[in-house]
């Protein structure tokens, strides 16, 4: 079943952890990528960056004017921070999440290796559906039920809501056919990576090869379902956003082939050209991005028609989101890659605890929300007390709960 979604802010998809219901108000009446054992600092880095930027966008979106934001203390530049973040973060993670696959797969075979994607990936997401995202959403949709009631009725009818645990099974069914096709053709894994690392020495042409098929795997989708719909599967929180299945699956499947080389050589070396050009990427990113942001000027101030924009824009836009989510995913891994020997203390204080804050922070922000959306605070107070307080006591829970030896070898 495709669900179709209201228009999220400044062109960008609706908020992709709220697959339904109201926003939040008062009532008037891997390892994110599951990991290898390798560690690799740039890369780490990297993906704990994705992750702080997924707790930044979850704690803007209810202060939006053209998203969802329920609050009525909003501030546009947070639509701009929201747009920036939901077109190309989880993309990139996607791809981050793929770098590590190959050696994973090599080093214990498919059977054990999805069997650790399983308890790295499959146990937490089964938490987070039947125990964490009740509780936040229990306040999310702010019922008279009482918490048992509400429950049953969620479990039994629906919606029940994944939040950001979407993510979880969906990278464990991309890392399910990953060791699908290592079991069946064993050398496609590792001819797809030396394929792409003909690339090594000619980074602009792998950046056009890239943004073309970022085109391919999007565009079409795009334009046939918009970038609103998710598709989900009756009302059981297994819900992916239908135009962007195959960018995802796309990504996933690009990382594995670069990580099938080397995660500290070849295209992913440091000193290597992808990293040199790290600028180059970021410019061409914010270039995209401009035209993202001039897209949604037209279609909120110059189209005559703003629920029906014309064939012509959904393709220019559907083009610079494409691009844009491609220059991204070079500049991400490039930076981090380039200035692996520059010391990032915040970065490197939330490494360990990355994952767990990804798993638990829709509890924090979701009741955080809830209690400062009667007072009259500023706009910026609210924003402050919700991301700062669901950034750290997040943290501050994962590193409780990484005290239990059984919950660190998972999170």
């Amino acid at each position: 079943m495709v669900v179709s979604q209201p228009w999220y802010t400044a062109a960008a998809t609706k908020h992709h952890c709220d697959t339904q219901g109201p926003m939040l108000k008062k009532s008037d009446g891997a390892e994110l990528a599951a990991g290898t054992g390798t560690r690799v600092v740039p890369l780490d880095r990297a993906r704990t960056f994705i992750t702080f930027l997924v707790v930044l966008y979850h704690g803007v979106i209810n202060y939006t004017y053209f998203g969802i934001g329920g609050d009525r203390m909003r501030w546009l530049g947070f639509d701009l921070i929201a747009l920036f973040n939901d077109s190309f973060f989880m993309a990139c993670m996607f791809f981050i999440s793929g770098l590590f696959v190959h050696d994973s797969l090599a080093r214990r075979g498919p059977a054990n290796f999805l069997g650790s994607r399983a308890w790295r990936l499959g146990i937490p997401y089964l938490v987070s559906i039947f125990v964490l995202m009740p509780i936040a959403y229990y306040r999310y949709h702010v019922t008279e039920l009482s918490f048992p009631q509400f429950y049953r009725h969620m479990v039994t009818v629906g919606p029940w809501s994944s939040g950001s645990a979407w993510f979880l099974w969906v990278l464990l069914a991309l890392n399910a056919i990953a060791a699908l096709i290592w079991a069946v053709a064993p050398r496609a894994i590792p001819a797809l990576g030396r394929l792409v690392d003909g690339f090594r020495q000619r980074p602009m042409a792998a950046f056009a090869t890239f943004l073309i098929f970022s085109i391919v795997i999007y565009l079409p989708l795009r334009l046939e379902f918009g970038d609103a719909a998710w598709f989900v599967p009756g009302h059981y929180p297994l819900p992916i956003q239908t135009s962007r299945i195959l960018l995802y699956t796309g990504y996933f499947f690009t990382g594995v082939a670069v990580g099938a080389i080397s995660l500290r050589g070849g295209i992913l070396a440091e000193d290597g050209e992808l990293a040199k050009r790290w600028m180059l990427w970021l410019t061409c990113g914010l270039a995209f991005y401009g035209v993202i942001l001039l897209l949604v000027y037209v279609h909120h101030s110059v189209l005559p028609d703003f629920r029906s924009p014309p064939l012509w824009w959904h393709t220019a836009y559907g083009l610079a989101f494409a691009m844009f989510n491609a220059a991204m995913t070079f500049t991400v891994p490039a930076l981090f890659l380039r200035f692996a020997q520059s010391r990032f203390r915040f970065l490197d204080a939330m490494r360990p605890s990355a994952y767990g804050i990804y798993l638990v922070h829709f509890v924090p922000l979701i009741w955080l929300q809830y209690l400062v959306y009667e007072p009259a605070l500023p706009v910026f107070a609210k924003f402050a007390i919700v991301f700062l307080g669901t950034l750290f006591i997040s943290w501050g829970a994962t590193i409780l709960l990484r005290r239990i030896p059984l919950v660190a070898r998972m999170i």
